[in-house]
């Protein structure tokens, strides 16, 4: 016997005082509700209603058992209920917020392929690694050194104008006496690089070249920085990627090379997320051109 579907009869009858209307209710063949109804009766040893041809009524025993019944159809619907937003409980993946939207696009669309409703949450480094700690996310792109990481991002220098061939040297910006008081051009970083692996590589080339400490600071917003890059002859550092969205020229920094770099891997909060592991396996070509990793053609930009 179906104890749920029976009680679920039970508690239709005993609500509309008829077989029938209670039937109708549950959109159940009557002869299928009296049933079930006298299946629980049997099972539970007492008649629950009293059948005459006018109405249906509970017996003493019935009106006991009612409550309980509720209760058991209330938690039965409540666990369908659950089981389906467990099914469509979107994957949260926080991921930096240098993401272009396009790119994401294409991320969401290849996990649709694959059965996960996945729902991107932009944050910055450190709020990223918080998420998926507390569990406010179920996984997460966290910034690493290059050398742990499964996918690595090539930073160079973005600026207004092409310098033409070869990469961009951080001394060419060491200011002289010329320049008088006159405000030095800078260097900007993003939120994204003000990791440890990214910002003391370039204090310490900084330092190294003669710069000024003002002549690298971190930008309070990617477009305030390009503005700046823009109509003051800064470079903000960026991927190559990136300086192609944003209509710039990038080149390497010439005194570090390739091995400047952003480094991610994925996080996922709970071991046993196989669909937070496995976003990683089936959607790796989608996250590596979110971050910009993908191959690009070497060609000016």
């Amino acid at each position: 016997m179906d104890l749920v579907a029976a009680c679920r009869a039970f508690v239709n009858v005993s609500e509309y005082g008829s077989f029938t209307v209670g039937a109708a209710a549950a959109r159940t063949a009557q002869s299928v509700v009296s049933r079930r109804v006298a299946a629980l009766e049997q099972r539970l040893g007492e008649r629950l209603l009293e059948r005459s041809a006018r109405a249906v009524t509970l017996t003493p025993f019935g009106r006991d058992m009612l409550p309980l019944a509720q209760q058991l159809v209330r938690l039965a619907d409540r666990l369908d209920h659950e089981a389906e937003a467990a099914r469509h409980r979107p994957l949260r993946l926080a991921v930096p917020g240098v993401c272009p939207t396009g790119a994401l696009a294409h991320l969401i669309a290849r996990a649709h392929e694959q059965g996960i409703l996945l729902d991107p949450r932009p944050a910055g480094p450190v709020e990223r690694a918080d998420l998926v700690m507390s569990r406010q996310v179920r996984a997460a792109l966290l910034a690493v050194a290059p050398g742990d990481a499964a996918w690595t991002v090539p930073l160079g220098l973005a600026v207004s104008e092409d310098p033409g061939g070869g990469p961009l040297y951080l001394d060419v910006l060491r200011p002289g006496r010329a320049d008088g008081v006159r405000r030095p051009r800078r260097v900007w970083l993003q939120p994204e690089d003000d990791v440890p692996h990214v910002r003391d590589r370039l204090v310490r080339l900084r330092d190294a070249v003669g710069l000024r400490p003002a002549q690298l600071a971190v930008a309070r917003a990617v477009a305030v920085a390009v503005a700046d890059v823009l109509s003051r002859g800064d470079a903000l550092l960026c991927s190559r990627a990136q300086a192609r969205e944003l209509g710039l020229h990038w080149r390497p920094v010439g005194e570090l090379g390739p091995g400047l770099a952003r480094g991610y891997v994925l996080a996922v909060a709970d071991d046993a997320d196989a669909d937070a592991a496995r976003t990683g396996r089936e959607c790796g070509e989608e996250i590596a051109r979110c971050l910009g990793a993908s191959q690009y053609p070497e060609e000016s930009v």
